[in-house]
């Protein structure tokens, strides 16, 4: 059986630590069905759908509009400069209303009537303020969605990692059929629909978050407020989020950047759906099965592959960009995305159960993809445009050995727990 992988420690006031990092438990008798799950699955799907062809294919609507390398940068670090905020903010709202879902629903509404806005021209300054407008409420729904999962699958105190695997693949076919429909459409028609495809995708979303049942998650009458700091100050709490920051730093060369590369190389708008299509693929194939993997390392040794795997997967993209690597180092994503993934939400709902549930997925969005996303954004505009695209995955890759160095700290802090 899997072993737990952080000191024991007091849980702060007003929660109960119940959760624990065994991620493979025997199902408990009030274990949560395929009906409870499907709406998640749905939601995770639609979600996914709307970020893979959004994600990918935003750069390059960017660059069709007329904009410079730079300008690009700028734009599409707004979604990371959102979650340096919204959220913690939903999080925070979240977790002291227990309202997960109503929150969930409001925010995809308002996302979908922000998303007309982008069939109408606008200066840079106007396409700066839609799209943050937008991303401040699609960006706290992943946060807000998962730690309603993580309370579901966490039943009878132990996150079952398995569980949560077969949900969250949904969202990874939802990525894998839009990256590869919106390549071979955007090829044949050009860009000129993507402002379609967004507002049909976040129609979608929409739609789900209505089939979520309406579950309010209760919490036990405590005096005073949970306070977060006492969880911060453990040393294996903040090397996580170190080596977390650091990994996600090295992937924004992908998120950002890899279809502008791709493009730059002169691969065409098929080909670029196909390699994000491979990694998909992989990071499913690993969702579905990670149930007889995952037991076989500690949650911290595979938080330590995950970020040397990814200095690799960087390296070998800034060195040898040619199909045959490019398709080798995408199916590592199983490893250095889905694994780690994985691995984080299982730290996360060990470090911050009950009451802090929302605030910890939403520091994973603010420390982990917020702020890399702003940095690597605006750094890799400047180093793309000064020194060539190339550069960015040379960044990417001093970024994850330094994942590497904090990933092996966390690893060092549980062989010597008490």
């Amino acid at each position: 059986m899997h072993r737990s992988d952080s000191p024991r420690s007091a849980p702060p006031p007003g929660v109960t630590a119940t959760t624990t990092l065994d991620p493979f438990p025997s199902p408990p008798a009030t274990a949560p069905g395929r009906r409870q799950l499907a709406p998640f699955a749905a939601l995770s799907a639609s979600y996914f759908a709307h970020i893979g062809f959004f994600n990918p294919y935003l750069p390059l609507w960017l660059k069709e509009l007329g904009y410079g390398l730079f300008a690009i940068g700028l734009l599409t670090s707004v979604q990371s400069g959102t979650r340096l905020f919204a959220p913690y903010a939903w999080g925070w709202f979240s977790d002291h209303t227990g309202e997960r879902v109503k929150l969930l629903r409001y925010s995809a509404l308002i996302a979908l009537v922000l998303s007309i806005g982008l069939w109408f021209e606008w200066s840079l300054g106007g396409l700066l303020l839609l799209l943050s407008l937008m991303f401040a409420h699609t960006s706290g729904m992943m946060p807000m969605s998962e730690a309603a999962m993580a309370h579901l699958v966490s039943q009878g105190g132990r996150f079952d990692a398995a569980r949560y695997g077969r949900v969250r693949l949904w969202g990874s076919l939802g990525f894998l059929v839009t990256v590869m429909a919106a390549g071979a459409w955007f090829e044949h028609a050009g860009m000129g629909s993507f402002p379609a495809w967004t507002t049909l995708s976040l129609l979608a979303v929409v739609a789900s978050t209505w089939w979520l049942p309406d579950m309010k998650e209760a919490h036990a009458a405590q005096g005073g407020r949970v306070d977060l700091w006492p969880v911060l100050r453990q040393p294996a709490v903040r090397w996580f989020f170190a080596a977390l920051f650091f990994h996600v730093l090295a992937h924004i060369a992908l998120y950002i950047f890899l279809s502008l590369y791709l493009d730059s190389l002169g691969f065409s708008k098929l080909v670029i759906g196909v390699l994000w299509a491979v990694s998909v693929v992989c990071e499913i194939a690993w969702f579905f099965t990670q149930g007889r993997w995952l037991p076989r390392l500690s949650l911290s040794a595979w938080l330590l592959l995950a970020a040397a795997l990814t200095a690799l997967r960087m390296g070998f993209t800034a060195a040898w960009p040619v199909l045959p690597v490019l398709l080798l180092v995408q199916t590592v994503h199983a490893i250095t995305f889905a694994t780690h993934h994985t691995v984080c939400i299982a730290l996360l709902s060990h470090h911050f159960p009950g009451r802090l549930r929302g605030r910890g997925q939403a520091l994973f969005a603010v420390l982990g993809y917020g702020l890399p996303g702003v940095i690597g954004g605006l750094c890799g505009g400047l180093l793309s445009a000064r020194f060539g695209l190339a550069s960015v995955y040379w960044a990417a890759t001093a970024s994850a050995v330094l994942a590497t160095l904090c990933a092996f700290k966390v690893w060092r802090l549980a062989r010597h727990r008490p």
